[in-house]
């Protein structure tokens, strides 16, 4: 039995998460748990546990799919700039020789592929990174909003943000050359272009 619940509480929050990240329920949508629990196949139980998780998440908040203002984006970026700028520092410092070839994959990926591989290949850019900061803390902050991260991501690429991948190169070539002045320098206008850009999309309003 325990184990039956635990499979449909998974499969309501995976299915949910899901349609939230695919865009089927957009920003701004309310949630009906009579609704969800019959789409899905399950009880509400399972739904409702699987809204609480999502708001820890940060996909749902007040029972609607999360839909940031410009406030919201605006502080979301400025942290990251904060952790992501102090991590390229510590990247130029330590990151070991394979690790730098890892990272430059990434961009050869983001290069050579379709929109859903690029979103993919920037956020393992951006989480190799960020590890690099060596700070449990801060790894743990951004872990905690990876999934709206990965929205607004989603909404550069798609979009097709110009740039977006000669500055990851860019970024790359700093902490190649143990420049992490330069490479924090370049972190942050790259999420200063990706928040401008992204305050600037109407899928936002």
């Amino acid at each position: 039995m325990q184990q039956g619940h635990m499979n449909a509480q998974l499969l309501a929050y995976e299915k949910i998460r899901d349609q939230i990240l695919n865009g089927t329920l957009a920003g701004g949508t309310k949630l009906v748990e009579e609704r969800l629990a019959e789409e899905i196949g399950v009880s509400r139980t399972p739904i409702r546990e699987a809204i609480r998780r999502l708001e820890q998440e940060g996909l749902i908040q007040k029972k609607r799919v999360f839909k940031p203002s410009r406030t919201d984006l605006i502080h979301l970026f400025e942290m990251r700039i904060l952790i992501e700028c102090f991590a390229v520092k510590k990247a130029a410092k330590y990151m070991t020789e394979e690790e730098l070839i890892q990272l430059k994959e990434t961009i050869v990926r983001a290069r050579n592929s379709k929109e859903a591989e690029v979103v993919a290949a920037n956020k393992e850019f951006h989480d190799m990174l960020v590890k690099q900061s060596r700070n449990p803390l801060m790894i743990a902050n951004l872990d905690k909003m990876k999934a709206v991260i990965y929205l607004f991501s989603k909404a550069v690429v798609f979009n097709k943000r110009p740039m977006l991948i000669d500055e990851h190169e860019d970024i790359y070539h700093a902490i190649a050359a143990r420049d992490g002045e330069r490479a924090s320098q370049l972190m942050e206008q790259h999420l200063q272009s990706d928040l401008q850009f992204t305050l600037d999309l109407h899928v936002l309003d």
